[in-house]
């Protein structure tokens, strides 16, 4: 509801004047719009770039000083969000072919041949600082893309390993591996 004034006002001042979208007051944006897409090419470039390496390309590139700040707020505007990648060990060809025929052999079974199954796996976990500080920038949805994957297939020196299992109605216990490895 507006206030008898406001719509008096609104009104004469529709009479008298032409509205238009002006520049108003408040700060002035510190890229343009063209600065603005070459700050997005640059993270699309590449995506492991962090917000102050862009903004030392833009400043490198156009001599305009920017904030590592007023470049997320850029990227954030255009859909490009700061996050970990998603992290997996490299497959060949030939792993995913294996992994396909698996499942096929195996999709009809009944939950009784399940029930005879014990999966098992053994993980490393780092001591040391964690390398998945580093982000990426990505668009909603797309976490999966290969461009937006960290293939990982080593571990840091300083790790604990563990070892455990599933099946249909259980688990095992966490096991600590003792010298690190499962085979020997």
């Amino acid at each position: 509801m507006f206030l008898p004034f406001t719509v008096n006002w609104m009104a004469s001042s529709a009479k008298t004047e032409y509205r238009s979208a002006t520049a108003r007051g408040g700060r002035v944006r510190s890229a343009t719009p063209a600065e603005d897409r070459y700050i997005v090419l640059s993270a699309k470039r590449n995506r492991r770039t962090t917000a102050q390496q862009v903004a030392n390309q833009f400043l490198a590139a156009s001599g305009k000083q920017i904030s590592r700040k007023t470049v997320a707020r850029r990227l954030k505007r255009r859909g490009l969000y700061a996050r970990r990648p998603f992290v997996c060990v490299p497959l060949t060809r030939q792993h995913r072919t294996a992994r396909l025929q698996w499942c096929r052999e195996h999709q009809n079974w009944t939950e009784q041949d399940w029930a005879c199954v014990l999966f098992s796996d053994e993980s490393r976990f780092s001591l040391s600082s964690d390398c998945r500080r580093q982000m990426i920038w990505r668009e909603s949805g797309t976490a999966y893309r290969p461009e937006n994957i960290q293939e990982k297939d080593r571990y840091p020196t300083c790790s604990i390993m563990v070892w455990a299992g599933i099946m249909i109605n259980g688990r095992t216990r966490l096991h600590v591996v003792a010298n690190g490895t499962m085979t020997g």
